[in-house]
């Protein structure tokens, strides 16, 4: 491998660039943003080599190009793509949900090669100058089937992100996103929520709440300054999976609130405990070590 593409230079595609220049000083990184800002900071940050606001023919000189830019861009870069040739090019990505993706790569992309891709990591920061080397090491990543790839396109793939420290898998797109929606974009929504909550709340108790909170709420909340754009994209691209479990999730949070309301304590304790029961399993699985 002589030479990446690497499509949005936030805080993934330049985590990418530093993971790949940390395994081959050498490599060739075409960067391609559109925000004149990230590749005026990725030129001063040097990880790459050449810098465009749009694709061009760097592509095709390309072994791996990775769209590290928002799902909802997908279909315009798809489209953008097609107008070169990349017959050997591993088209790859790193996008939270992956049916709706792959749905539209088999549409536009044609006899290309492309390898569905979620690397499981980030930080509620963003930009290129928040990226690290580091960042995926010991963290999943998720590859899954596409019938524009082939086994040893899925394997070639795996074994780059083994080499940036990641542990991978491969799965069904749907069992993805199915995971993907309880694990993630679901407490997402809810942080979201909740912070929403609080502002909403009289300017008295809405300081207070700022000055006492608690680690529990600091934390929880933490994830709700992810990107906007990054996760407007992201919910809707997985909105059914998420829609069924909001509603499920909702038919629980009202027997905690009538459990509350009639003051059954041997519901909740019996909740509470089936939970920490859960987190336990999470702790001895290595996956928080908190």
């Amino acid at each position: 491998m002589k030479s990446v593409t690497i499509i949005g230079i936030g805080l993934i595609g330049s985590s990418i660039a530093r993971a790949l220049i940390n395994v081959d000083p050498k490599i060739h990184i075409n960067i391609v943003d559109c925000s004149k800002e990230n590749l005026e900071k990725s030129k001063l940050l040097k990880i790459g080599n050449n810098f465009n606001n749009e694709i061009t023919l760097d592509v095709e000189s390309s072994d791996i190009i990775f769209i590290c830019a928002p799902i909802g861009s997908y279909e315009k870069i798809f489209h953008s793509l097609n107008e070169f040739k990349l017959s050997k090019t591993i088209i790859t990505d790193v996008g939270s949900s992956k049916v709706k993706v792959i749905g539209l790569a088999e549409k536009i992309l044609g006899n290309k090669i492309f390898v569905p891709g979620h690397p499981i990591a980030g930080t509620e920061k963003s930009g290129p100058e928040n990226g690290l080397k580091n960042l995926f090491k010991n963290k999943w990543f998720i590859s899954t089937d596409c019938k524009l790839c082939k086994e040893e396109n899925i394997k070639f793939i795996n074994s780059l992100w083994e080499k940036f420290g990641s542990k991978t898998v491969t799965m069904k797109s749907k069992d993805h996103d199915s995971i993907m929606a309880i694990t993630s974009h679901i407490p997402h929504l809810i942080a979201y929520n909740i912070v929403g909550t609080a502002s909403d709340l009289e300017d008295n108790i809405k300081s207070e709440v700022i000055k006492f909170s608690a680690g529990g709420f600091r934390d929880f909340t933490r994830i709700a300054s992810s990107d906007p754009i990054m996760w407007r994209d992201i919910v809707l691209s997985n909105k059914n999976e998420i829609i069924s479990l909001l509603q499920k999730f909702n038919n629980d949070l009202k027997k905690i609130s009538d459990a509350i309301e009639n003051e059954d304590g041997n519901f909740l304790i019996k909740k509470f405990k089936k939970t920490k029961d859960i987190r336990k399993k999470i702790i001895q699985a290595g996956l928080d070590n908190n």
